[in-house]
């Protein structure tokens, strides 16, 4: 539950800053009537971001055993990949997201309508649908479903809340400090996701090799309390194979370096809050608080 409480408040709170931004720019260029083409947008992303968690809760009941494991071992990869890209793309991007959405806004001024139905859409969409896919590889990796969906819908109703209480100047935090360590949480959960994927392969004899590396029963029995809450954060395997270990140790050695690494020579925000003019809708008259408002990470 932890680990899809954080990716739904990490990916809420990056969709609630970026549709602060856009709704800062539009007020300051007093043209509020067309934030209903960027809500409908919004409400388009939201619906395609159910209807993939739906699919991917129900739909592979209908294949036979080996096309499950190898649909759940490719997917679980695929939401490892994306997880993976969002991280690192908040942490080279951030600092100048709101300057691209700007842009993107005054381009759309001389499109037809359907333009800022298609930019509230992708603010949103991408999030909604990283959030759906990684659920639900977290939640096929041993997650209780329902659990594991609650924790997603309480992150993303917190990050709707402090996205109100930023833009309302009610709440301060250090938004760079809090997508760093996110980030980092994020990569160790996504090796687990990557090793069960890789398990799933296995099942499917699409990998070869299925014998443990070693043997951890005895220190983390199954049924333990601790061994759910390992299984349920991080796809924890008292018997991973050595493809797994391998896939898990080269993902960790490779990935969490590189990320921390470009996080060091990211761009410093100032943190934002009732005295920072970050806050977008307190302060749509100046769009550069919007900037500031969304952090390098």
């Amino acid at each position: 539950m932890l680990a899809t409480y954080l990716i739904g408040i990490r990916e809420g709170l990056e969709a609630g800053l970026i549709v602060g931004i856009l709704v800062a720019y539009l007020a300051k260029l007093g043209r509020r009537d067309l934030l209903g083409r960027m809500w409908a947008g919004v409400g388009v992303a939201i619906a395609v971001a159910l209807a993939v968690g739906a699919v991917l809760t129900w739909g592979p009941y209908a294949l036979t055993f080996e096309a499950q494991e190898i649909l759940g071992g490719v997917l679980s990869i695929v939401a490892v990949a994306m997880v993976t890209w969002m991280i690192f793309w908040m942490a080279t991007h951030g600092a100048g997201l709101s300057r691209e959405l700007r842009g993107q806004v005054d381009a759309a001024m001389d499109r037809s309508w359907f333009a800022f139905v298609l930019i509230g859409a992708l603010a949103v969409g991408r999030e909604g649908v990283e959030t759906a896919l990684f659920v639900w590889a977290n939640v096929a990796g041993g997650s209780d479903p329902v659990l594991g969906t609650l924790g997603a819908v309480l992150g993303i109703l917190t990050a709707v809340g402090i996205s109100w209480g930023i833009a309302r100047g009610l709440v301060r935090i250090n938004l760079s400090r809090f997508f760093t360590w996110t980030g980092v949480f994020l990569v160790i959960v996504a090796a687990g996701v990557l090793a069960y994927g890789i398990g799933d392969l296995q099942e499917a004899a699409v990998i070869p090799g299925g014998a443990p590396a070693y043997d951890l029963v005895g220190l983390v029995p199954p049924g333990s309390w601790y061994g759910a809450l390992l299984t349920g954060i991080f796809n924890f395997s008292p018997e991973p194979t050595w493809a797994q270990v391998v896939g898990w140790v080269l993902y960790v050695g490779i990935v969490l370096p590189l990320y921390l690494r470009v996080m060091r020579h990211r761009p410093t925000p100032k943190p934002v809050g009732a005295t920072d003019a970050a806050a977008p809708a307190a302060h749509a008259a100046r769009p550069s608080a919007s900037a500031r408002a969304v952090p390098a990470s």
